[in-house]
């Protein structure tokens, strides 16, 4: 259970540092795209509004006498917003294409880009008409579609330093991030087991304890026995010998079933593995339930595969199945029914009991079914005996045939219990060594 408790935290820490660096870097690097994004299109609208060219400023661009091809004479204020710069139009890249009502090529400037000629400016035209889109990329150029009275333009402006400086800043906090989560991996398997360790020495002290008290108190309830049986033996049969041998009795099979439940959880618990008829073992134990459950009036329904095999500890398989009919048994009242079904599914077996109930049940009463002492019963009745351990026993001996269990009550009148056995992990247990 310790190492359990240690895997889950440290699943539970190194999930919620990754879920913070993906919330802290994600966020970063969706600003800093947005911020491309948002700048090329600043320049795209520039572009645009001015047919295809940058507005020359007042008395012109410097060095230059004339603006550039397209813009309007006069000019218009220059560039002002997000992302613009006196600077923009000499640091910017971008060719448009001028197309006609049926995409027909009409214009086509790329004097201010080297990497594309007219032929491959069309052919981006081309595409970015054939998908229908007015904005977006096409490999490293940002395009807007303006409808104009001439035709509709076509600009791109080439984005290639600005995602290439995205890029590699994504990728380095992507490799700093898990370089960060491998360090606080091994940070955490390094001071995980100091962490644990306080609990870890207080459940061993608590399971020694359980060991030692159960040995201390069977020779005591050994004497009380035979010593009833003495005094029987004088004075005769009475109630109070009686009393005191029965509570004698349930205080030896609490006390044994406590012993039993500690080695069960044991981090490694040591099991008798062998191969047998799981099937016929399973009839067996469930069969023996069947006349009390006539005697009680209620409806007793088994539903086996035959022929299926198992490789595990007969003796502990027996006692899950007698825990769980004994369960059913206990908590099923008069006319109610209880069934047992056993089958293969894929590579584990399945045993289903279920049967009706005397109480209404509720999801919080059931997650709480394999716990120790726990009853559903608030009253904690003892009129139907046992102690609360069984279900708890069933669950160490699940786990330790690497199985699962839980319970369900689908209507809140009636219980079901499954236990899963995998079967691929049969062969392992068997190597095991044998418990005494």
């Amino acid at each position: 259970m310790i190492k359990k408790l240690r895997a889950k935290l440290i699943l539970a820490s190194m999930f919620s540092l990754a879920l913070v660096l993906l919330i802290i870097l994600g966020g970063v690097n969706l600003m800093s795209y947005q911020n491309v994004v948002s700048d090329a299109d600043s320049v795209l609208t520039v572009l645009a509004s001015n047919n295809g060219a940058f507005p020359r400023p007042q008395g012109g661009l410097r060095g230059e006498g004339s603006a550039a091809p397209g813009a309007p004479e006069g000019g218009k204020p220059f560039l002002t917003g997000p992302g613009m710069s006196p600077e923009t139009p000499y640091e910017s890249r971008y060719f448009w294409v001028l197309l006609g009502e049926n995409g027909q090529v009409i214009q086509t400037q790329t004097d201010q880009i080297v990497a594309v000629d007219e032929a491959d400016a069309d052919a981006y035209a081309a595409t970015v008409w054939a998908s229908g889109r007015t904005s977006g990329f096409l490999e490293d150029y940002r395009y807007l579609v303006s409808q104009e009275a001439d035709g509709t333009r076509i600009i791109f402006l080439d984005c290639h330093r600005s995602l290439s400086s995205f890029r590699i800043t994504l990728m380095a906090s992507a490799a700093l991030s898990l370089l960060g989560l491998g360090a606080v991996l091994v940070l955490l398997l390094l001071l995980s087991r100091r962490i644990v360790r306080p609990m870890a020495e207080s459940y061993e002290k608590q399971k020694r304890f359980i060991t030692d008290a159960g040995h201390e108190l069977k020779t005591p309830l050994t004497i009380i026995s035979a010593d009833t049986d003495l005094a029987e033996m004088e004075c005769g049969e009475n109630q109070w010998l009686a009393d005191i041998r029965r509570q004698a009795q349930r205080l030896t099979g609490l006390t044994n079933d406590l012993v039993y439940l500690s080695r069960l959880e044991e981090a490694q618990p040591r099991m008798q593995c062998i191969e047998f008829p799981i099937s016929d073992v399973v009839e067996e134990m469930a069969q023996s339930f069947a006349a009390p459950a006539r005697n009680q009036n209620q409806d007793f329904a088994l539903r086996i595969q035959p022929m299926l095999a198992y490789t595990g500890d007969e003796k502990a398989i027996r006692q899950l199945v007698s825990i769980l009919m004994d369960n059913a048994l206990k908590y099923t009242p008069s006319g109610g029914w209880i069934s047992l079904q056993l089958e293969k599914q894929g590579r584990a077996l399945v045993l289903t009991v279920s049967n009706s109930t005397t109480q209404a049940l509720n999801q919080e009463s059931v997650a709480h079914l394999f716990d120790r002492f726990y009853r559903v019963d608030p009253s904690r009745s003892s009129h139907t005996g046992g102690y609360g351990l069984g279900l708890s026993i069933a669950k160490g001996i699940a786990s330790a045939h690497k199985g699962r269990i839980r319970a369900d009550s689908p209507d809140g009148s009636s219980l079901v219990i499954q236990v899963t056995l995998p079967l691929n992990a049969d062969r392992r247990a068997s190597k095991r060594e044998r418990i005494g």
